[in-house]
């Protein structure tokens, strides 16, 4: 069956209108009245659809309204380092296919990329997280945002009720042991570093504001490839898998 996202707003009295993009996607596709297609709100809700009286592909009828299968059962924040090159799309688009809620991107002291325009960069990374829920089938489209320093990355990962601090320099204490020994949670953040690793003050800092240092192994992981790693452990250990 066809998926599209459509802004809450545009949702009204049965219908939904479409926007010109989707519109003009849904005519390539030449449903025809009978065929039903699914639209969903980016905010947890699918609507199975038909084509509208009109039949030019800008409002879908409203069949019937459900909760959307492909959000996982915990909310999951991804605070990624600033990356350099494709890196930071990488890691957004693959966070978005495994479940991610919101991700932040944040500077930290080994950040080797340069900052350049972040409304600009956020922007395109809207874009692709977009395209990553379309293709995954989410339910949601995640929140991209930037957080102005380290400290306030820290701050806001700090209120979930895991917040998780991956740390290359951390022996002892492994995400396996975390996830059993933390119980059932609804929400859990996820804080990964840049290409030079996190500082032995930041670590510090970010385990004084109440994370928990973790380390994901014996293997030095691209920055870009830990969220993914960490956000499947999280996924399959609460049954979102």
């Amino acid at each position: 069956m066809a998926r599209f996202f459509a802004a809450a707003s545009d949702i009204c009295g049965g219908a939904i209108r479409l926007d010109a993009e989707t519109a003009r996607h849904v005519r390539s596709l030449r449903l025809r009245p009978s065929e039903q297609f699914t639209v969903c709100d980016g905010e947890g809700t699918d609507y199975i659809c038909r084509l509208g009286e009109r039949g030019d592909g800008t409002t879908a009828e409203i069949i019937e309204a459900l909760p959307s299968r492909g959000e996982p059962s915990v909310e999951c924040a991804v605070y990624i380092a600033l990356a350099k090159g494709d890196r930071l799309e990488y890691a957004v688009q693959k966070s978005v296919e495994l479940g991610a809620h919101r991700i932040v991107l944040f500077p930290s002291a080994r950040v080797v990329a340069e900052p350049g325009d972040i409304a600009k960069k956020t922007s395109r990374l809207q874009r692709i997280a977009l395209e990553a829920a379309k293709q995954s089938f989410r339910g949601r489209v995640p929140d991209i945002a930037a957080a102005d320093s380290f400290a306030e990355a820290v701050g806001q990962a700090a209120l979930a009720e895991l917040p998780i601090f991956f740390y290359e320099c951390e022996a002892d204490r492994h995400l396996k042991q975390v996830l059993e020994s933390s119980g059932a949670f609804k929400s859990v953040s996820i804080v990964t570093g840049p290409e030079g690793g996190f500082t032995e003050d930041e670590a510090d800092f970010a385990q004084s504001s109440g994370m928990t240092a973790v380390t994901l192994g014996p293997r030095i992981l691209r920055c870009e490839t830990a969220p993914a790693a960490a956000l499947s452990a999280i996924m399959y250990h609460t049954g979102n898998f």
